[in-house]
């Protein structure tokens, strides 16, 4: 039985020293340091124009009556805000009844004050949202001229904004 136990207490003392050596090889690793670089990158969006909506309703532009106030708002289609420094507003043509030109009624019968109003804010997605006013129009009274090629006209306006 004793040479039993020996080789009990041998084979447990092998055991202990290669537990010790496997164990202590793990922190016996090197290492090498490194350097390196890469790219990548990240696309912006666009958005899309939005659109300047008249809301005030001019009616009985003639001689001797005041100038009427252009007004509205916006409708923006962009998922998110969109920044409008200013609208500015210009005629685009004078039409008849029947949406032809109008015959002895031009655009310069008509006058446009304060054609550029500032905005400076940041517009919201949706429509009929923000606001723009200030403008004016007025009919242009020429006491020495027949203006009745101007009863019932219309006058087109075009809107721009940035």
């Amino acid at each position: 039985m004793s040479a039993n136990k020996g080789n009990k207490k041998r084979l447990l003392a092998a055991g202990i020293v290669t537990a010790i050596v496997l164990g202590g090889a793990g922190a016996a690793y090197a290492y090498w340091t490194n350097s390196g670089s890469g790219t990548g990158s990240a696309d912006t969006g666009t958005n899309t124009p939005i659109t300047v909506v008249q809301t005030s309703v001019l009616t009985d532009l003639e001689p001797g009556v005041a100038p009427q106030t252009l007004s509205g708002n916006f409708n923006n289609p962009n998922d998110g805000s969109v920044f409008v420094a200013s609208v500015t507003v210009s005629i685009d043509s004078v039409v008849d009844a029947l949406g032809e030109p109008a015959v002895g009624c031009e655009a310069d019968d008509y006058v446009i004050a304060n054609a550029t109003m500032t905005v400076n804010a940041n517009v919201p997605s949706g429509s009929g949202v923000g606001s723009w006013s200030g403008a004016t129009i007025a009919f242009v009274n020429e006491a020495a001229e027949n203006q009745d090629g101007c009863k019932n006209a219309t006058v087109n306006l075009v809107y721009t904004s940035n």
